[in-house]
């Protein structure tokens, strides 16, 4: 007889193929009814998911610096080492109340903090001095670059003493006729060459009132020396007159302070208000005597150079901006913007002649000034740093006794440079900062080279 049993299992595999077909038509029919409102919705908690690790990862970091800074007290105020753990070593059950959970709270952190901010130092200090050198290493770096872009706000006093040299090369061609059939040139032609060269001690102290104010002292000693060109004298063109001249002394000081506005967060830098204040200590460039060297048959000056040169430009000035900077692990982003306000001042004379006496008033112009750049943290103790950087100033204008206000043409300048800085932790109280600037127009220096070394005591 014939069996009938595979035909019974028929409508039990139809049915329960129905039974998985349905539950995947479902799906299917809830996919294609995602919304556009859904993806946007999605990339939003994406973003916000990535924002909330990056603050996570710099309280943690917080979080080590204030955990080491607990025990370097205790170790301190008790006068016995607390106990180190190592990295990746289990939790020991010697951990004093306060600093149970500080080390729970970076533990339980530490798989968000590896993905969003480099790792602090590991492990507890044997010593004092070990803690305190521990939470040095985690942020010298970053310190270092702040302190040169806006102000570093927790030390207490920083001596510093800086030399820069800057390198000015400007020629001029002076024509004095007219052209012939638009080619020829009938007159005579002179060439004017300035070099010169400064060179800038700066002793500067700093000063960490409160973890938002610091107050700055800037004193200055200016050495310059100055050669002037000229050629066709004499009408001829061949001929070269060529005289030097110099000047030192002290130079305008500044008093200036940093307020921080805001700290780090988030994507937000700290942001610093910097205001100052510059007195005319140095020697001004009015009324100082030039020397006359040659003269025509008019007796109009042709060549003449300025006895002694200039450390100062004679005005009060006041300066206010704000800096910025934010840590993008390695990478250290900063930026200021500002504005110089010249006063207007009385001068017995305003004249270069030796021979005449012209009282007056100066007012220089206005300045703006805006700059950007890109440090990058090596380690712990070096950093290179490029940055751009440019100084507006309009024209300044005089006004002798009785006269009215006038324009000195030529008194505006542009001097843009671009900035290539390394700084080097060489101990734990010193700093070497370097910095080579390149002129990008006429009227800034060709070249500049500073060295500074920032001594926090």
């Amino acid at each position: 007889m014939k069996s009938t049993r595979p035909n019974a299992r028929r409508p039990l595999g139809l049915a329960l193929g129905l039974a998985l077909l349905c539950p995947l038509t479902a799906l299917a029919q809830d996919a294609t009814q995602i919304t556009d409102d859904d993806r946007a919705r999605m990339q939003q908690l994406l973003q916000d998911l990535q924002t909330l690790k990056q603050d996570y990862a710099q309280e943690v970091r917080r979080l080590r610096e204030l955990d080491m800074q607990i025990q370097a007290l205790q170790a301190r105020v008790a006068g016995v080492a607390p106990p180190i753990v190592q990295r990746d070593a289990p939790q020991v059950a010697t951990q004093t109340p306060v600093q149970a959970p500080a080390a729970a709270a970076t533990q339980a952190a530490a798989p968000v903090a590896d993905a969003a901010a480099p790792r602090a130092a590991d492990g507890y200090a044997g010593t004092a001095e070990d803690a305190q050198r521990a939470q040095e290493a985690d942020s010298r770096s970053v310190a270092d670059v702040k302190q040169q872009s806006t102000a570093l706000f927790n030390r207490r006093l920083t001596l510093e003493n800086g030399i820069s040299y800057n390198r000015y090369d400007r020629k001029q061609v002076t024509l004095n006729g007219f052209l012939a059939l638009d080619a020829i040139f009938l007159g005579n032609i002179a060439i004017e060459n300035v070099e010169s060269d400064t060179l800038n001690y700066n002793f500067a102290a700093r000063w960490g009132v409160s973890p938002r104010l610091s107050l700055n002292l800037d004193v200055p000693y200016i050495a310059r020396k100055t050669v002037y060109q000229k050629g066709g004298a004499g009408g001829a063109a061949a001929a070269i007159a060529q005289e030097e001249t110099d000047g030192a002394g002290l130079g305008d000081i500044s008093a200036s302070a940093n307020w921080k506005l805001f700290g780090e967060r988030g994507p937000w830098p700290e942001t610093v208000l910097n205001v100052g204040v510059t007195a005319p200590t140095g020697r001004e460039p009015y009324g100082i005597p030039w020397r006359v060297l040659e003269r025509d048959e008019d007796e109009f000056i042709r060549f003449a150079v300025p006895e002694e040169q200039p450390t100062g430009n004679g005005l009060w000035s006041a300066t206010v901006g704000l800096s910025a900077v934010k840590t993008t692990d390695p990478a250290i982003l900063f930026g200021n913007i500002g504005y110089v306000r010249s006063f207007a001042r009385d001068f017995d004379d305003l004249d270069n002649n030796p021979s005449t006496t012209n009282p007056g008033r100066v007012r220089l112009g206005d300045a703006y000034y805006f700059g950007a750049g890109l440090a990058f943290a090596f380690n712990e103790r070096t950093s290179l740093s490029i940055s751009f950087s440019d100084r507006l100033n309009a024209r300044a204008r005089t006004r002798y006794d009785g006269g009215d206000w006038t324009k000195l043409i030529g008194s505006d300048a542009n001097a843009a440079t671009m900035s290539f800085g390394v700084t080097h932790a060489m101990t734990p109280s010193a700093t070497f900062v370097g910095v080579l600037g390149i002129g990008l127009t006429p009227d800034a220096p060709d070249f500049n080279l500073t060295v500074k070394v920032p001594y926090a005591l």
